[in-house]
C-alpha cells in the first residue's frame, strides 16, 4: 500500500511520463486494469490529484482596485492631493478644494478604468475553464455511470464517442481510431487521426468514431491545464510597464530637486515667508507631472482591448501586452490553424491544373459521393459544398459499401449502382 501510494505521489508531481510509455506500463503505474476503479479507490485518489478543473486563485477586489495606485506617478499625484488638501484652509484664505478634488478625481478614474479592464481580462482561466467537459461516463464499480468531469482521476476508464469534449488527458484502448479536433489547442486546422495507444487532451472534441480511453492526467496537470495556468500566471513586468515606471522616477528625482533647489533659495536667500513657500511647492510639484498622461494610456488600452476582444476573440490578460503586441518585429508561427479562419474550401482552378482533362465539376460530384456529412468532417463538408445541392451527390445512385477515412488507406471510397 506505502509503494502504491509513492507511485501515485510521483504521478501527481508529474514525475512520471504516461504519454509515451506502453499501455502495459501505463496501467502497472496507475495501478489499474481495463475494468476501472471503484468508487473507494476514487475518492482515495481523489485526495492524492485533486479535482479535475482549473483552480482560480481568489484575490480581494478591493487591494486590487488600490494597487493600480501604487505607482511612482501615482506617488506624486497622491503627495500633490496631501499638499493640496493641507493648504486648502490656510494663509488666511477660503478653502480651495478644486486642486485636491481634480487631482484625486484623476486618480481615481485612471484605476477604475485599469481595474475594470484587467478585471475582465483576469477572468482569462474562466474563459479557458468553460470548454471543459462537464459530465463524463465513466466505468466504475463494474458499470457505466455518468459522472462530473471534475471528479475524474488517473486510472479511470471512459467512454469517448461523437460529439464528446474530452474530459480529461487520456490514452486511447482497443478500437477503431478516432478523428479528434484540437485546433484550440494546437492550432492544427484539420481533425487528427488517433488510434490505440495514442493521447488524447483534455478540451478536445471527438468528431468521429467510439473507443474508451485511461485517463493519465487531470485538472492542472493535464495539457489544457498547463496552458490555462500559462495565461494565468503572466503577471511578469513588461516593456510598457518598466517605461511607466521610468517616467514616473525620472519625474520624482527631477521635481525632487526642483523643490530642494527652491527652497534653498527662497528661504534662505531671499527669506521669503513660510505659506507663500508652499504654494509655489505645490505649484512646482502639480506641474512637474504629466497627470492625465495614465488615464489618457489607461482609456487607450481599453479601447484596443474592447476591440481585440470583438475582433479575434482575444483574452488580453494585461492590457500592456497590446503595445507589446504592436511592437514586435516578427511573429513566427508553425501551425495554420492559429492564423485561419480553420475553414476550408475547394479551388476548381487546381483541379484543373493537376487533373488535365478532366472536368472539374465531375470530379467534385465524385468526391461528393464518398463523402459524408454525418461524420461531421470538416474535409467532406467543403467538398459536398461546392454542389449546388447537397442532395445532389447521392440522387439516382445506390449505394453498395462505403469505406470511411482510416490513417492506412488515406482516402474514402464509395461503391455503389
Amino acid at each position: 500500500m506505502e509503494n502504491k501510494d509513492e507511485t501515485l505521489d510521483a504521478v501527481a508531481k508529474e514525475a512520471v511520463d504516461l504519454e509515451n510509455v506502453p499501455l502495459e506500463e501505463v496501467f502497472e503505474t496507475l495501478r489499474c486494469n481495463k475494468n476501472g476503479l471503484t468508487t473507494e479507490a476514487a475518492e482515495q485518489r481523489l485526495v492524492i490529484f485533486g479535482y479535475n478543473k482549473l483552480e482560480e486563485k481568489q484575490e480581494s477586489k478591493f487591494l486590487k482596485f488600490l494597487g493600480f495606485m501604487w505607482n511612482p506617478l501615482s506617488w506624486v499625484m497622491e503627495a500633490a492631493a496631501i499638499m493640496a488638501i493641507a493648504l486648502a484652509n490656510g494663509g488666511g484664505k477660503p478653502p480651495d478644494w478644486q486642486d485636491f478634488v481634480g487631482i484625486i478625481t484623476l486618480l481615481i478614474i485612471n484605476s477604475t478604468i485599469s481595474f475594470i479592464e484587467e478585471n475582465n481580462a483576469g477572468n482569462a482561466a474562466a474563459a479557458l475553464m468553460a470548454r471543459l467537459a462537464p459530465k463524463a461516463k465513466v466505468f466504475r464499480d463494474g458499470k457505466w455511470i455518468e459522472e462530473d468531469a471534475s471528479v475524474l482521476v488517473p486510472g479511470d476508464i471512459i467512454s469517448v464517442k461523437l460529439g464528446d469534449i474530452i474530459p480529461a488527458d487520456a490514452r486511447l484502448l482497443d478500437g477503431d481510431p478516432l478523428k479528434i479536433d484540437q485546433s484550440a489547442l494546437t492550432g492544427e486546422s484539420l481533425p487528427v487521426t488517433k488510434g490505440p495507444g495514442d493521447i488524447i487532451y483534455s478540451g478536445s472534441t471527438c468528431k468521429q468514431g467510439e473507443i474508451e480511453a485511461v485517463v493519465i492526467a487531470t485538472g492542472v496537470h493535464t495539457f489544457f491545464g498547463k496552458a490555462a495556468h500559462l495565461v494565468d500566471s503572466t503577471n511578469q513586468q513588461g516593456h510598457f510597464q518598466k517605461v511607466l515606471t521610468a517616467i514616473g522616477n525620472f519625474c520624482i528625482c527631477s521635481i525632487a530637486v526642483g523643490m530642494i533647489t527652491e527652497i534653498i533659495v527662497m528661504y534662505p536667500i531671499q527669506h521669503r515667508e513660510y505659506r507663500p513657500g508652499i504654494d509655489n511647492l505645490l505649484v512646482l510639484l502639480i506641474g512637474g507631472i504629466p497627470i492625465a498622461m495614465p488615464t489618457v494610456l489607461s482609456v487607450t488600452m481599453a479601447i484596443g482591448s474592447h476591440r481585440l476582444s470583438l475582433q479575434v476573440w482575444s483574452i488580453t490578460k494585461r492590457m500592456t501586452a497590446i503595445e507589446e503586441m504592436a511592437g514586435m518585429d516578427v511573429l513566427c508561427s508553425d501551425k495554420t490553424g492559429t492564423l485561419t479562419l480553420n475553414k476550408l474550401s475547394v479551388d476548381k482552378n487546381l483541379i484543373e491544373i493537376f487533373a488535365k482533362g478532366v472536368d472539374p465539376d465531375a470530379v467534385v460530384l465524385m468526391a461528393a459521393r464518398a463523402s459524408r456529412l454525418e461524420n461531421q468532417d470538416a474535409i467532406d463538408a467543403a467538398i459536398v459544398g461546392m454542389l449546388a445541392d447537397p442532395k445532389e451527390a447521392r440522387a439516382g445512385i445506390q449505394e453498395v459499401h462505403f469505406l470511411p477515412f482510416n490513417p492506412t488507406d488515406k482516402r474514402t471510397a464509395l461503391t455503389y449502382r
